[in-house]
């Protein structure tokens, strides 16, 4: 059976689609993995996926593109000749799958099922509804159940990636933390400042301090490692950073890509979680967790790219002291 797994957002949400994309991939000949251009990465890093198309939705991401009816007859076309004989389409809890299935309809599927509130008519053949609160791994793992994709003997549903390469000459040796300082947006982030203050006090506590960002971020990451941590901004592929993450013993993150790549390696994380979505939905899963962050801030649920509250107070609060607190206690954990 030649199957397609949709899930079309960012990095961090086609990882959370892994233990899903497992459970299609036990029953199936063939798996392809249709995303959006900031989610290709992760796609290339999930065990089970066969192949990857990359198509960027008009519905989704901070940017999306305008509607074109040449780049959506592309699309079917590509999927119709794909021949696939089923389709799980994944979402987050506020996001309709219903567009997705559309096209997939037109482009003949045989059988389409997703997570959704709204009715499908005749787009879905499969509608599950899921439960309130589900951890978006869980809701994913719930919504390929419901098409008959079971978990495969002895697969415990964790987060996972196709093995990472060594990374010490990029990192050094011997037992470092990261601190990863950037976030998808603003709102979602720690302040330089506070980061700058962390990376100062895990040095003076002992720790070797290794500080990961994009391309795009080796101003922040250059300013926050100063002169007492490792800089890796801009210096790691998708693969070499899911290697210097499953590394380290404690990673530190806002609520960002990264922190699911750490989930994904078995790395335990100190979660810098702002509370504009819910932690309960998008924590890091599967890991020992710290979650530092006001939870009930009045940004809570308003799912803001740029922080409403003046002083961003849900995470400026937390100090660095909290953060080294945090990791003391998992290193412990880990270690007992």
């Amino acid at each position: 059976m030649k199957s397609l797994v949709v899930r079309l957002d960012s990095f961090g949400d086609v990882l959370l689609a892994g233990p899903a994309v497992r459970a299609v991939a036990a029953r199936s000949s063939h798996v392809t993995l249709l995303c959006g251009p900031r989610g290709a990465d992760a796609a290339r890093l999930l065990p089970g996926v066969d192949e990857v198309l990359v198509w960027e939705a008009p519905w989704e991401g901070f940017d999306p593109p305008p509607v074109s009816p040449a780049d959506i007859d592309g699309l079917v076309g590509r999927l119709r000749a794909g021949a696939y004989d089923t389709a799980l389409v994944l979402t987050s809890f506020h996001q309709s799958p219903l567009p997705t299935a559309l096209l997939l309809r037109l482009a003949g599927v045989g059988r389409i099922g997703a997570d959704s509130v709204d009715h499908p008519g005749r787009l879905l053949d499969v509608r599950h509804r899921r439960l309130e609160g589900r951890h978006e791994a869980e809701a994913a793992l719930d919504t390929a159940a419901a098409m008959g994709f079971l978990p495969p003997p002895g697969d415990d549903g964790r987060l996972r990636v196709l093995p990472p390469p060594d990374t010490g000459s990029l990192t050094g040796y011997g037992p470092y933390v990261v601190l990863h300082p950037g976030a998808s947006a603003p709102a979602r982030a720690w302040s330089p400042h506070r980061c700058a203050e962390a990376v100062a006090l895990l040095a003076d506590a002992g720790h070797r301090v290794v500080v990961t960002g994009g391309s795009e971020e080796t101003g922040l990451t250059r300013r926050v490692s100063g002169d007492l941590a490792v800089d890796l901004g801009g210096r790691t592929s998708p693969r070499t950073l899911a290697g210097v993450l499953r590394m380290a013993d404690v990673v530190i993150s806002a609520n960002t890509g990264p922190a699911h790549l750490a989930a994904a390696v078995g790395t335990p994380v100190v979660s810098l979680f702002a509370p504009v979505v819910p932690a309960g939905r998008w924590a890091p899963y599967g890991v020992p967790v710290i979650l530092l962050g006001d939870q009930s801030a009045p940004c809570a649920g308003t799912r803001a790219l740029t922080c409403p509250v003046p002083g961003h107070p849900c995470l400026d609060e937390v100090t660095g002291q909290d953060v080294v607190r945090a990791v003391h206690k998992l290193i412990q954990e880990r270690q007992s």
